[in-house]
């Protein structure tokens, strides 16, 4: 028998399980499909089927891949449902005639782009085909190509930091049997989203695709899930693939140096006692990311401040806002989410902004998930892999065209293409629509800067908030403090119970303040300086043999698209050398210079054509020197074709 027809006999027998658990109960599965959204159901109904027909009916009422972005007619939604319901009994009867193939790649393509509204893309085909899941010959693992498990056994890699980025990466080398150490200067798991656990603390990518694609969550509360749902969910997957054993919690790693004589990389991590604790590794992963260490301005006077100050990423839980005057001093992600979260407790809330931020409205942002919805995820086959896909388009790369700058478009002082000036069109009519009567603070609240120049927020009922009688928006930086007044750069006097500091992080300090120590003697300092860092693909850098850096230099995104999905990227991409090392019977890989340096040019170059280099906006993406450190320059696309495969030719290797 042909290892095609076992793998058609297998998908068979395991979309008839399926399909005999969802029409098992036909009454709580109608019940269901009735509140779940209609396109993933359309779309299931298709691939299962075969039938095209309800495809072109329903393509001409489909705009997007949000839900809310369909006008399918109500008689043609109960269509769709009977019509799913029917091909699930079917295939749940085991009819020789209701068994679909399996999905090709020519049949994903036709409808994800019925579903989104649009033509996906031919680029795009093999890649959301991958981040379905659910076809095993196409998932993210890497498969060994001869047997070595004692030289696996032998290896050791040391991993600093158990956030999204260091779980990723332990659970594929726990599958590959493959030893790893993690350190954590943290209690727990989670990483920024264990420490930053502020009020309103949420993420603004949709949550199906905010985590990993071979550990779906079917039951998220939420569209967009607050910090503690998603604390919890790393902790499960910490729990579920047993990487808890080989953490050492409340270890913070201060120093690595490459030993050149036995290639080993000598790590030293302090205790909370101060106590130096050492370990040589051959495979050193730091894992840290680029917001992990908050960022606090130098502000005069705010040492002698005679309240609580504290920054959102670790937030006071022992301070009690209700009934005080609240200082927030920032306008950026951070603050968009604790200002409303806050603003019904405090008797006064004091908002210093120096700079405004592009916000829209996502019409799922504060929506929950309706039951019938996580009975569909959870029990139609194939409908999380469709609905994980239509979000994956509708967040991912629609955006990138939007950000690159038209050098014939006119004055680019406030936006750069037409793609970007209608952007900026549709943000102010919605930012007008929420300020309402309040015009006094239009000026104040509509950036003067292209869109997506700094980070695109999700509005969290920002400007509703502005409008309250007990909130004050103080266009303007603090400037000094006196006892408990602040003052700003007007000069005018505001006084304060309460200082929060909605300031960011440091991202462009990669790796600090670890002292990482390289061939010869040469620090990654000596390398980047304080804030200039790069890699190659923001993994390998020259010089520091057997390193890899997970959400490393010019890999965080800014478009579009989440980390779990560029932690997936890079972890595939990181597993692949270590195949490289042993089956090769490698020591070291180092990247060579020339690959390096030209990627980065390749990385510069793209940026300077991107509106992030736009010379009227600061944000925290540019260095000191203007030179974007932090955001990746390619689409999900590219960046996952440029990590799907190594090429051994751009490492030197050691015996």
């Amino acid at each position: 028998m042909r290892m095609s027809d076992v793998l058609d006999r297998e998908w068979h027998d395991a979309l008839a399980i399926q399909c005999r658990r969802a029409v098992r109960d036909e009454g709580a599965l109608r019940a269901a499909l009735q509140q779940a959204d209609c396109v993933p159901q359309l779309l299931v109904q298709a691939h299962l089927s075969g039938d095209t027909d309800l495809l072109d009916q329903a393509a001409p009422y489909i705009h997007g891949g949000w839900s809310f972005m369909e006008e399918i007619p109500p008689a043609l939604r109960r269509t769709i449902t009977e019509r799913l319901i029917g091909t699930l009994k079917a295939c749940a009867n085991g009819d020789p005639a209701a068994a679909p193939p399996r999905p090709s790649r020519e049949t994903v393509a036709r409808l994800l782009s019925v579903g989104v509204g649009e033509l996906v893309p031919d680029d795009y085909v093999p890649l959301i085909f991958e981040e379905m899941t659910g076809w095993p010959e196409d998932t993210r693992d890497v498969t060994w190509r001869r047997p070595v498990e004692a030289a696996r056994a032998s290896l050791g890699v040391v991993i600093v930091g158990a956030g999204l980025s260091g779980i990723c990466l332990a659970i594929k080398l726990r599958q590959a049997q493959i030893p790893f150490v993690i350190f954590e200067k943290n209690d727990t798991v989670g990483g920024t989203w264990y420490e930053n656990s502020y009020p309103g603390c949420a993420v603004d990518i949709p949550t199906q695709t905010y985590s990993f694609s071979f550990e779906p969550k079917l039951d998220w509360s939420r569209h967009f899930a607050t910090r503690g749902e998603l604390w919890s969910y790393l902790e499960l997957c910490a729990d579920k693939y047993d990487i808890r054993r080989d953490i050492r919690f409340g270890m913070e790693v201060t120093d690595a140096r490459f030993d050149e004589e036995k290639s080993l990389w000598q790590i030293v991590a302090r205790d909370r006692d101060g106590t130096a604790h050492t370990m040589a590794s051959l495979i050193f992963v730091p894992a840290v990311g680029q917001l992990n260490r908050p960022s606090k301005p130098k502000i005069a006077g705010l040492d002698t401040f005679p309240g609580p100050v504290f920054h959102t990423a670790e937030w006071d839980h022992d301070v009690d806002v209700s009934g005080r005057r609240v200082a927030l001093v920032g306008t950026g992600a951070s603050s968009m989410q604790v200002g409303p979260a806050i603003a019904g407790k405090v008797d006064r809330l004091l908002v210093f902004q120096r700079t405004p931020n592009w916000a829209g409205l996502n019409k799922n942002y504060h929506e929950m998930i309706t039951p019938g919805m996580k009975w569909a995820l959870a029990n139609v086959p194939h409908f999380r892999q469709w609905h994980r896909a239509l979000l994956f388009w509708a967040s991912g790369d629609i955006m990138h065209p939007t950000i690159q700058v038209d050098p014939a478009w006119g004055d680019q002082r406030l936006s750069i293409s037409a793609p970007n000036q209608r952007l900026r069109d549709t943000l102010t009519s919605y930012i007008r629509s929420e300020i309402g009567e309040r015009t006094d603070l239009l000026d104040k609240v509509i950036p003067d800067y292209p869109p997506y120049g700094k980070r695109m927020l999700r509005d969290n009922y920002w400007y509703r908030m502005l409008k309250r009688d007990n909130v004050e928006l103080i266009a303007s930086g603090v400037e000094r403090i006196e006892n408990d007044t602040l003052i700003d750069q007007s000069g005018a006097r505001h006084r304060a119970d309460i200082i929060v500091l909605a300031t960011g992080f440091q991202a462009g300090r990669m790796l600090w303040p670890m002292n990482i120590v390289g061939r010869g003697g040469r620090s990654i300092r000596d390398l980047w300086g304080d804030d200039d860092p790069r890699a190659y693909l923001g993994m390998t850098v020259p010089g520091f043999p057997n390193m890899f850096i997970l959400y490393g230099p010019n890999t965080g995104l800014g478009h579009g698209g989440g980390l779990f999905f560029h932690a997936e990227c890079q972890v595939r991409y990181i597993m692949q050398c270590l195949r490289e090392l042993i089956e090769g019977g490698h020591t070291t890989m180092e990247c060579r210079t020339a690959v390096f340096d030209e990627y980065n040019r390749r990385v510069d170059e793209a940026h300077g054509r991107m509106v992030w280099t736009h010379g009227g906006v600061r944000n925290w993406y540019k260095n000191s020197r203007g030179r974007v450190v932090a955001n990746s320059p390619w689409r999900l696309v590219d960046y996952w074709k440029l990590t799907s495969a190594l090429n051994p030719h751009d490492f030197i290797y050691t015996p």
